[in-house]
């Protein structure tokens, strides 16, 4: 599933070709992904500008100039493609069936946005003027935001049982981590994913934070990582699968240097950990 740098990266590829644009024509070929679409949809994005695109942990969002916003998540297989006469370098592969095109938004400059989800495990959903939508009202801190603060994650450890893996996939605690970048930054930390969060002192989690951000800058300059489904809006892979340090990559040695471990792979709570067992403590 797409994690924060991958819908980030996507988030940038779109704003070009829909930001500030009008929605001429919006189509929605079935009623329903991981849930049901709201039956008004297209009404209310049919003729509508779209002021902005932002991310909000692992959703995307496009504030609309009526009020409220459009928003969606990508799930395991869903795709966001531009398309359009004169965009160079922008194309649909063969694999990409046009039957699992479900959200088609044509801009007044005749581009297309379109949602396309093989498996339908994304979604699509309208945030209403003045509402809260209830995804979004228990997500903690974005990560590469001034709120995400060692002491922030200092106090949401404290007291915690639970290994530091399982607590830095809690989007309550800080958003948008997933398996990927929080195994790559307890790497680069050195901390063992099986130690209690509460037990790890305040110089290790003023440094965590510090590797955490770096993760996920790192891994948005290379465009994501393409594991499996996901794709920049312009079609072209992310490579940072190219620089995983731990992830993936079992049996492997250790990359960090005088370390001489070998990385090793363990299941937290029914996912996989990869860690260097010398050098994470």
């Amino acid at each position: 599933m797409p994690e924060l740098p991958e819908v980030e990266t996507v988030m940038r590829g779109l704003r070009p070709h829909l930001e500030g644009r009008v929605i001429a024509r919006a189509e929605a070929r079935r009623p329903d992904l991981r849930w049901p679409m709201p039956v008004d949809l297209v009404q209310v994005l049919t003729g509508a500008r779209v002021l902005g695109l932002r991310r909000r942990s692992k959703y995307l969002l496009a504030d609309l100039d009526r009020g409220g916003a459009l928003l969606m998540h990508l799930g395991m297989s869903g795709r966001l493609l531009v398309e359009g006469a004169g965009l160079a370098g922008m194309h649909r592969e063969p694999a990409i069936r046009p039957r699992h095109d479900h959200v088609v938004l044509t801009t007044d400059e005749g581009t297309t946005i379109t949602f396309n989800d093989a498996r339908r495990f994304g979604m699509v959903d309208l945030i209403r003027e003045g509402e809260d939508h209830p995804l979004l009202g228990q997500i903690g801190p974005e990560p590469l935001g001034p709120d995400f603060t060692p002491a922030c994650l200092a106090a949401a450890f404290a007291g915690r049982k639970a290994p530091v893996k399982q607590a830095l996939l809690d989007q309550r605690i800080v958003a948008g981590l997933g398996n990927i970048y929080v195994s790559e930054a307890l790497h680069r930390a050195g901390i063992d994913p099986r130690r209690a969060a509460g037990r790890i002192g305040a110089a290790r989690i003023a440094a965590l934070v510090g590797h955490i951000r770096d993760v996920l800058t790192d891994a948005i300059a290379a465009g994501g990582s393409s594991l499996r489904d996901h794709r920049q809006a312009t079609g072209e892979l992310g490579y940072f699968q190219h620089s995983f340090r731990v992830y993936d990559r079992a049996g492997a040695a250790c990359p960090m240097p005088g370390c001489g471990g070998t990385i090793r792979r363990i299941v937290q709570s029914g996912r996989s950990s990869f860690y260097c067992p010398v050098c994470q403590r």
